[in-house]
């Protein structure tokens, strides 16, 4: 099962460094959303990141970084909801119910469902499905090995996930938490963590 890490909304110093030894430790796949964020950030962040890891970067925004630094892809949500003219590549997709599950699965490379669970980034952003649903949608071959998991993943809710059948897993809240940006520069307590989590997926 795919682990797949976003990144938190905001930058911070040890985040190329972090990020680094994630990749170095088997991550599959990193999802750069920064939505508030302008452009040049994140090509600073990207100059960061050792090339040979790009190819595993899945922008959220600001596309032409895909092309300028060698991406794997693009990702498209509410805010971006549309591929550039005449792109071609890898393309994901956010859906927030069954019904886009069903209906944006088979277009795109793979899509998000979320959430799935209680998100642990956002307050009170609660699932509009019960576990019975997702059950019934993966016996209708609406949640297959192109959806993945998203909200509220934790080393308590992986299995389920993997039990569920989804493609994989993406992870925010439950990972960024466990390092504080204001306060600690060891990051070891977010990698012991990672590797928890990618032991559990695999």
């Amino acid at each position: 099962m795919k682990l797949i890490v976003i990144t938190t909304p905001n930058y911070f110093v040890e985040e190329d460094k972090i990020i680094t030894t994630l990749f170095e430790e088997g991550l599959d796949i990193l999802h750069l959303r920064k939505p508030d964020m302008p452009a040049i950030y994140a090509e600073r962040l990207l100059t960061l990141i050792p090339e040979k890891y790009h190819r595993r970067i899945v922008t959220h925004d600001h596309f032409y970084l895909k092309n300028e630094f060698d991406l794997m892809g693009i990702h498209l949500n509410r805010r971006n909801p549309e591929e550039p003219h005449d792109y071609h590549g890898h393309v994901s997709f956010s859906c927030h119910s069954l019904e886009e599950v069903e209906q944006y699965k088979d277009k795109y490379e793979y899509v998000f469902l979320s959430p799935v669970y209680p998100s642990i980034s956002k307050a009170s952003y609660e699932p509009p499905y019960t576990p019975e649903e997702i059950r019934e949608a993966v016996a209708k071959k609406i949640i297959d090995k192109k959806v993945i998991a998203l909200g509220g993943i934790t080393p308590e809710t992986l299995p389920e996930i993997k039990d569920f059948g989804f493609g994989g897993a993406a992870v925010l809240g439950d990972l960024w938490n466990k390092f504080d940006a204001c306060t600690e520069i060891n990051y070891k307590g977010i990698v012991e963590h990672f590797r928890q989590l990618k032991e559990m997926a695999e």
